[in-house]
């Protein structure tokens, strides 16, 4: 099987050769501290890649044009300041930045008036919004037939289709959950504007690529549960998503996931409701249980992650328990496991390697 066909077999509960193999990725100080405890370079540590099942991103430009200009606003002895392309300040520790999160100091839309000037840099309709080699991608993907997955990643973070994280990114989270209650005019606008431009931005990626699945970017869940009550999804948001995934599945996609982190349970069935029938990464520290979600959604809710990354750091005998607990859901079809999130650098490289031959062994994929 192709891993096209491979991947939409699974996510249809159909048979297979074998389930899809992938992971997630791993964090750039991951792979700083393997090339130490092995002497290779990047190539040689992330050699495990080229297992997978290929996975392709089909990627439609959602970002501002004409971005911000970068620029380094402060510099102390251990964290430097700056502003981002998006018009955000963060601030970050200048030894391997990516052990933490930014501590974002400053967004860009603190008014309507500050909105209204931003939308100006969210013009769906700019050609350079697709590659120019877009006819010569889309042949080799129909020639190769990876899994193909349509996702308009920005910079490092934000991602779309979009709309809660689409209005925390340009607001910032207190910001914008205030607005909620305070502005709901402004967040309504705000997230109907993104899903106007979501919508005719996919358009081409639907209508030319042999997309496998369309994937939306939230991130609106800690470890206790969802950053807006599902009272505030249904209002704002349930409509909005009912609208994009219908034009998605009018165009043969059956297949639509979405990233959040933390806590998912009480958006589970709204996502289901909005046409999103996939969820990942399922944290495990926030208590996202695989079982217990295929007992009450059945064949109806598709899963990708799930393996606690904590494992991987306790060495051999915890990875092989949470292989057995694990991996038998992905024989049952709906389930890609994969690490729960990129891999840290906690995890050594042997460890992962033990993670990666057992998971291959086990899956069928040696």
């Amino acid at each position: 099987m192709t891993p096209h066909e491979r991947f939409l077999a699974c996510m249809r509960f159909q048979p297979v050769d074998r389930p899809v193999l992938a992971e997630l990725g791993a964090w750039d100080s991951t792979v700083t501290a393997w090339s130490e405890q092995t002497h290779l370079d990047e190539a040689g540590v992330m050699a495990w890649q080229d297992d997978c099942d290929e996975r392709v991103r089909a990627c439609p430009d959602f970002s501002m044009r004409p971005a911000f200009a970068e620029e380094t606003l402060a510099v102390d002895d251990e964290t430097f300041t700056m502003r981002d392309k998006m018009g955000l300040v963060y601030r970050q520790f200048t030894d391997a930045p990516d052990r933490s999160m930014p501590d974002y100091v400053d967004f860009p839309v603190k008014t309507r008036g500050h909105w209204e000037a931003i939308k100006k840099r969210f013009d769906p309709a700019d050609p350079a919004r697709y590659p120019a080699d877009w006819p010569e991608q889309v042949a080799r993907w129909r020639r190769d037939q990876p899994i193909l997955y349509a996702y308009g990643l920005v910079m490092n973070y934000y991602g779309g289709p979009s709309l809660f994280g689409f209005c925390r990114m340009l607001m910032g989270p207190e910001r914008l959950l205030y607005a909620v209650h305070d502005e709901p005019d402004l967040v309504e606008d705000m997230m109907e504007f993104a899903t106007e431009f979501a919508i005719t931005l996919l358009r081409r990626a639907l209508a030319e690529a042999p997309l496998s699945y369309v994937q939306f970017w939230e991130d609106m869940c800690y470890n206790t549960g969802p950053l807006i009550s599902p009272e505030m999804f249904r209002r704002f948001m349930l409509p909005r998503y009912k609208r994009m995934t219908d034009v998605i599945r009018s165009a043969g996609v059956d297949v639509i996931f979405v990233d959040s982190d933390g806590d998912v349970s009480q958006l589970i069935p709204l996502w289901l409701q909005g046409g999103v029938n996939g969820v990942f990464p399922m944290e495990q520290a926030a208590g996202n249980d695989l079982r217990a979600y295929r007992r009450e959604y059945g064949r109806d809710l598709l899963m990708l992650g799930g393996i606690d990354k904590r494992a991987l750091i306790a060495g051999p005998a915890a990875i092989d328990r949470e292989l057995e607990d694990k991996l038998p859901l992905a024989f049952e079809g709906g389930y890609i496991p994969t690490l729960d999130h990129w891999t840290p650098p906690d995890v050594t490289y042997d460890n992962f390697m033990y993670y990666w031959q057992r998971k291959k062994q086990i899956l069928g994929a040696e």
